[in-house]
């Protein structure tokens, strides 16, 4: 869990990078930058002889959990605002957790449960007056979040099948199935007149292809892999105050306290049910 902890501070200062600076640079410019950068980083790891079925497999998961959740992602802001789009990631932790269990042929409600908190907390935190014109950016925004919970699922439970432990040597192959969507959304959707860069913007680039993207995913998934589903959920969803206390601290962005304060003991209060009873509650009925 420690790992899952880690990447959402890294994940938590790229957000507010990505807000801050990289504003009127085309996104999928950038989305693309970001995974190559990753790719580079993991290309002296990368052996030949991996097994061909898993490579595709986890080529494929970094397509859909990187490359297709951002064309979903970035498509959303056409019809919803920052904080709307903010507020509907909350049901991430949900497809988590239903799609791993899909993956295993099982459906354990009571994970349901400490999820829904987690969720409810996020809710806390993010709620907000919502426009009526919404229902295609909340369409989009959940084809994301299905993306981004369907990527984690999948490479848990294909790390769990082949029991595959060196996994630096296996997780360039998710950035070569994100890049190559990457670099198609950018023939297709592309603004070549927003792709120049300053060099402060260059470095921010940089650290969110080597740290945010390389690093950071890679730790996270293999986190994914060390933890149940349901623990996993809810770390989904504890970047929404991680992200919302780096933007108050750096940056000084206004921010509702009390909402802060109190979804985040939510959220703590959803992790505690998790481990202290249900888990137990399971051991004892097996």
């Amino acid at each position: 869990m420690n790992k899952l902890i880690l990447v959402t501070l890294i994940w938590a200062f790229s957000f507010s990078l990505i807000g801050e600076y990289l504003k009127g640079v085309d996104s999928s410019f950038a989305a693309f930058l970001r995974v190559v950068l990753a790719l580079i980083c993991f290309l002296p790891f990368m052996k030949k002889d991996v097994n061909l079925k898993l490579a595709f497999a986890i080529s494929a998961i970094g397509a859909v959990q990187i490359g297709v959740m951002y064309l979903f992602y970035y498509a959303s802001f056409k019809y919803l605002s920052v904080a709307e789009v903010a507020l509907f990631t909350i049901f991430t932790p949900f497809y988590v957790t239903i799609i791993y269990d899909i993956f295993k042929a099982r459906f354990r409600y009571l994970y349901l449960i400490s999820v829904a908190i987690a969720v409810f907390g996020a809710f806390v935190i993010k709620f907000g007056a919502i426009n009526g014109s919404f229902i295609s950016g909340f369409l989009l925004l959940q084809g994301a979040n299905l993306c981004f919970g369907a990527g984690q699922s999948a490479y848990k439970f294909m790390l769990e099948k082949y029991g595959f432990k060196e996994q630096k040597e296996l997780f360039g192959y998710f950035f070569v199935g994100a890049t190559l969507v990457c670099a198609l959304a950018f023939l297709i959707y592309g603004d070549v007149s927003k792709i120049s860069l300053n060099l402060k913007q260059i470095c921010i680039i940089i650290w969110l292809g080597v740290g945010a993207s390389a690093f950071g995913y890679f730790l996270w998934n293999k986190g994914a892999c060390e933890v149940d589903s349901g623990v996993l959920a809810i770390m989904n969803n504890a970047l929404i105050p991680a992200a919302i206390i780096v933007n108050l601290v750096f940056w000084g962005k206004d921010s509702d306290i009390s909402k802060l304060i109190l979804g985040g003991v939510i959220i703590y209060i959803s992790l505690l049910v998790h481990k202290k009873f249900i888990k137990f509650y399971e051991s004892k009925s097996v």
